[in-house]
């Protein structure tokens, strides 16, 4: 029996329980399928870890996803998932980027715990290239998870470590100059990993892997991360909380997504205060193009901007199997409008 219809199987016997050889499925808990998955990342064992979706301006077809490969570098895709460059820059475990109408590339930023830095790539509007600007030294060892930020011309970068420190720089990215300033410094009690700024309301969503899901004021020097929802909760948020990203509407509407690694589980969040939890999802298999199921997630993205096959959105998860764990790692991409009709979510203004 395929993990999909197994998981379906528990969840008929024991919604809560589950059973042995599936993790358990909860009443709220809805399924989709992926649409396409890319080729794998092209490393054996535990490669492939966070992917970061880049929007064509010009050609939305011709769109891009970024990925990382914690053992070689940054790999870049199609949306049909062709493997389309493959930059051996050294071990980066997570990507973030975002674009920007006011210069002719935009920016993506990774977690580089080879050269203990920040990794900064240029996307070519004009070409699709993406290439390996340079590194941003950073003064904690082993930054590991890394979200990116643009406010008023300026790009931010967010830092998080296993010890619990989550760093905000400033960063400076340009033809001529590439460098960065440490403007803020917070520490949670134990490993982080996923984050992702939400410029508009000002706050920075942090996964703490073994407590649960966080946000902090970024702009104000005295606010103290407050906790939004605990391992264990009724929501489904299991450790390890890995990914983390939104789908963003208008004036502040739009969702939160959190990757529950360990069952294989991904928890939605309301964007806006008091975050509450429509619902989460896990993706199954799509048997007629023959896409395995979704386990163990790592990294994710979500993008609200509508392209095609994907008219909603598009949400992007690292695979840890593929089949099997450890092996030919990869990402699945997922139409928003399912994840959309799964949970009964409004449909909402698209930012």
């Amino acid at each position: 029996m395929n993990r999909f219809l197994l998981a379906t199987t528990c969840m008929s016997l024991a919604l809560i329980a589950g059973c042995a050889s599936a993790p358990p499925v909860l009443e709220t808990q809805k399924f989709v399928t992926a649409a396409v998955e890319t080729a794998p990342a092209g490393s054996q064992g535990d490669s492939a870890d966070d992917p970061a979706i880049w929007i064509n301006p010009q050609d939305r077809a011709a769109s891009l996803v970024l990925g990382t490969n914690k053992q070689t570098g940054l790999v870049v895709y199609t949306l049909d998932g062709v493997l389309v460059q493959d930059l051996r820059i050294g071990r980066l475990n997570n990507v973030d980027l975002r674009q920007s109408g006011d210069r002719a590339y935009d920016v993506a930023v990774a977690s580089n715990d080879q050269a203990n830095a920040i990794s900064v790539f240029f996307i070519d509007r004009a070409t699709r290239e993406v290439s390996h600007r340079g590194d941003v030294p950073v003064n904690t060892i082993e930054p590991y998870g890394i979200c990116q930020g643009r406010e008023n011309g300026l790009d931010y970068a967010a830092i998080a470590y296993k010890d619990g420190t989550v760093e905000i720089w400033e960063l400076t990215a340009t033809a001529t100059e590439l460098g960065g300033t440490l403007i803020r410094s917070v520490k949670l009690a134990s490993q982080l990993e996923g984050c992702v700024f939400d410029e508009a309301q000002g706050l920075l969503f942090i996964g703490e892997e073994a407590r649960g899901l966080w946000k902090l004021a970024y702009r104000e020097d005295a606010a103290k991360p407050e906790l939004i929802d605990e391992v264990g909760g009724k929501a489904g948020l299991v450790a390890d909380v890995e990914g983390v990203s939104l789908w963003r509407g208008k004036d502040g509407a739009g969702w939160i997504v959190v990757s529950s690694q360990t069952h294989d589980r991904f928890v939605v969040y309301d964007r806006k205060a008091p975050h509450v939890s429509p619902g989460s999802f896990s993706v199954g298999e799509n048997f007629a193009p023959d896409i395995d199921n979704v386990t163990h997630t790592d990294g994710l993205d979500v993008s609200s901007g509508a392209l095609p096959g994907f008219p909603r959105g598009l949400f992007a998860a690292q695979d840890d199997g593929n089949p099997k764990k450890g092996q030919d790692q990869n990402f699945k991409l997922v139409s928003w409008a399912d994840i959309e009709a799964a949970l009964g979510l409004p449909v909402l203004e698209a930012e």
